[in-house]
């Protein structure tokens, strides 16, 4: 996820997570098919219209868009070379107002109901097992987090005995410990007869 939920009482928060959904692939390959500055601009004073609407806090709605403008720092650049500032400028409009739109689905509709939305647009395929994926991607979500902590609690570790920063020296512990608490993982869905 791009950026956490915020629980609000807004009628972003409100509306069905399947709709949501829905309108931000919409929205997103609209932005994708934009080629006009005007038409970006117009795109992300929408956006950010959309954001004060869910009464999202601006700290919160940076924080979910942040992170692209590293790369951006980058890419920018590069497109500016290559194909000259006009066109660098589209790019980033439309990567930035994608980001945005993705960051205002994530923060104003719970895991849970995320989970749901794709598992009810699943079922309509009879040779998907919607609930099994819909396991996986709880799983994968829950996996991001977990995994930050572990990696967290190593570097922790180290420096608290002051030991040696090397990549191999926190890889190493980090592999190991996210391999058992895979194996753990395992365990727990084996008794809960879900290994197959």
């Amino acid at each position: 996820m791009i950026a956490f939920y915020s629980p609000g009482r807004s009628s972003l928060h409100r509306a069905p997570a399947v709709l949501k959904l829905l309108l931000l692939a919409a929205s997103v390959t609209v932005v994708a098919l934009l080629g006009e500055p005007w038409q970006l601009a117009l795109a992300a004073g929408i956006t950010v219209f959309l954001f004060v609407v869910a009464t999202v806090p601006a700290r919160l709605a940076l924080r979910g868009i942040a992170p692209v403008l590293w790369l951006l720092l980058v890419a920018l650049p590069l497109n500016a070379w290559f194909s000259g500032w006009e066109s660098a400028a589209v790019m980033a409009g439309r990567v930035i107002t994608a980001v945005a739109l993705a960051a205002l689905f994530t923060l104003t509709t719970s895991v849970t109901a995320v989970l749901g939305a794709m598992t009810a647009l699943l079922r309509p395929f009879p040779r998907i097992d919607a609930d099994r994926i819909g396991l996986m991607l709880a799983l994968t979500i829950r996996s991001v987090p977990l995994l930050t902590t572990i990696v967290g609690s190593v570097v922790e570790a180290r420096k608290a005995r002051g030991l040696e920063r090397s990549l191999r020296a926190i890889a190493v512990p980090v592999i190991v410990r996210a391999l058992q608490t895979a194996d753990e993982l395992g365990e727990a869905l084996i008794a809960r007869g879900l290994d197959d």
